[in-house]
């Protein structure tokens, strides 16, 4: 079997398993049969056995393969999937497969395909080919969680441990489709920090009733939802669209930004984020500025009881919300200053609740990795996009103690991620798995570790391995 259609063997079998939060049974499942498959297919040796674990959280399943080598890297990645159903979907979500798009031609369509069972798939694929030819000269840790859609919660507090379960790395790498909407590859060095919860407005003696009564009442009592509309915009204002705060980024980013601003193109963006336009203006420096700069609150979902009611004034309002606060920014004192404005006598009964939080991080432009990330890429004839931190949160700070980077990265082209056809393009996947393996081999390099003085001498060592690890017989 060639190793697509291993990858897309493999990507199919994790497709089939439901693995979103709340689905325990379906995660425990998928983790279980995963420890199994490296143990198996890698040799892998099983550090944290899934049987072991808490059946009410989903498994961190870490496994590590000893090569004998000098040096370790991480690879972490992640199982649970967002929820679908079948409406909109060319093929059934959690079935998938392949199917011909005229402007993308051939295609995996699944949930996950791109984030990230997609990935997932063709990681283990390339480590199984790596370790069959004998070419990985690294020992690996492996983390997968199913979690990170919501925190990451199990997976930190499993970092946490002292001492730390996971052996001490050149680098952390979350391996993925990062081609993202067919365009530049991103490298991010580092990652904005999260903070969940739920504000809540419950009837009492502030006003509001204890139990839901007609709404034409409306007159003369409270309605707790229109209290949580005031309390959110007090707090983030509606009109800034959440943002809580904005920092100007430092010289190091800016020169960064400067540099990235050269080929970011704003109207590709909108499309590939399927909006007509931004709500800042400015240049494109400024535009980034502001998109890393700003602190902003988002919601997720807004709820009143009774579910549906119509025609009456709820006894209780709340909303699902997100801190996502950049690296810059002091997160305790953030999440303080809402607390303190909630505190008022303006918006008593309203209650902020954190579910979990971590902090945001930022590392080096040249910290361990990053050259042999962006000379993969380049190597492929593919010029990467660097940015001082992303704009997205990842649980990046749990690694700070294990390795100097966590990188995301990885050639390839999918999409729809959390929507309806979420989508690999097969020759992403080929181009993801060529990407990869040049990362991981580049770690044989006696000058890996160090800041190369010219990116030109990885690539040359990049390009001499290419060829080897990826041979036409084996396609």
């Amino acid at each position: 079997m060639n190793r697509l259609d291993a990858t897309l063997e493999l990507l199919s079998e994790l497709t089939r398993w439901p693995s979103v939060s709340g689905q325990l049974d379906a995660q425990h499942g998928l983790a279980a049969w995963l420890e199994s498959w490296m143990v198996t297919h890698l040799n892998a040796r099983v550090i944290y056995p899934v049987a072991s674990q808490a059946a009410d959280k989903p498994p961190v399943v870490h496994v590590r393969i000893d090569t004998g080598a000098s040096k370790t890297v991480v690879l972490y990645n992640m199982y649970d999937v967002m929820p679908a159903d079948d409406a909109g979907w060319d093929v059934p979500p959690f079935v998938g497969g392949v199917c011909h798009w005229d402007d993308l031609g051939d295609v995996f369509v699944g949930r996950g395909a791109e984030n990230n069972k997609g990935p997932l798939a063709g990681m283990l694929i390339v480590l199984r080919e790596l370790l069959q030819n004998n070419q990985l000269a690294v020992n690996l840790e492996i983390l997968l969680e199913g979690e990170e859609e919501i925190g990451s919660g199990t997976l930190r507090r499993y970092l946490a441990q002292q001492p730390c379960p996971v052996a001490p790395a050149e680098a952390v790498l979350f391996p993925s489709l990062c081609e993202y909407g067919g365009g530049a590859p991103r490298v991010y060095l580092g990652f904005t920090g999260l903070a969940t919860g739920r504000l809540s407005v419950n009837g009492g003696d502030w006003g509001g009733p204890s139990s839901a009564i007609h709404a034409s009442n409306a007159g003369w009592i409270a309605n707790p939802a229109w209290r949580l509309v005031q309390a959110l915009d007090a707090i983030a204002p509606a009109a800034d669209s959440g943002v809580l705060g904005y920092i100007a980024p430092d010289a190091e980013a800016n020169a960064l930004l400067a540099t990235l601003a050269q080929s970011f193109s704003i109207d590709d963006e909108l499309r590939f984020r399927r909006s007509q336009r931004l709500m800042i203006s400015g240049d494109a420096v400024t535009c980034l500025q502001t998109l890393l700069g700003s602190a902003v609150l988002t919601l997720a979902e807004l709820h009143s009881d009774p579910v549906g009611g119509r025609g009456v004034i709820p006894f209780r309002a709340s909303a699902e919300l997100a801190f996502r606060i950049p690296p810059a920014f002091d997160q305790d004192a953030m999440i303080a200053a809402a607390q303190q404005r909630l505190a008022q006598p303006d918006l008593t009964g309203t209650r902020l609740e954190l579910v979990d939080r971590y902090p945001g991080i930022r590392f080096g432009r040249h910290a361990s990795g990053v050259d042999e990330l962006i000379a993969s890429y380049q190597t492929l004839g593919a010029q990467p996009q660097i940015w001082p931190w992303a704009p997205g949160c990842a649980p990046a700070y749990a690694f700070a103690a294990i390795a100097p980077a966590f990188l995301i990265g990885g050639l390839g082209h999918g999409g729809n991620a959390h929507a309806v056809n979420e989508f690999v393009t097969l020759t992403g996947l080929e181009r993801f798995q060529q990407s990869l393996s040049l990362w991981l081999t580049a770690f044989s390099d006696s000058t890996f570790g160090r800041v190369a003085p010219h990116q030109g001498n990885t690539r040359e060592v990049l390009k001499q391995n290419i060829t080897g690890n990826f041979n036409e017989d084996s396609r």
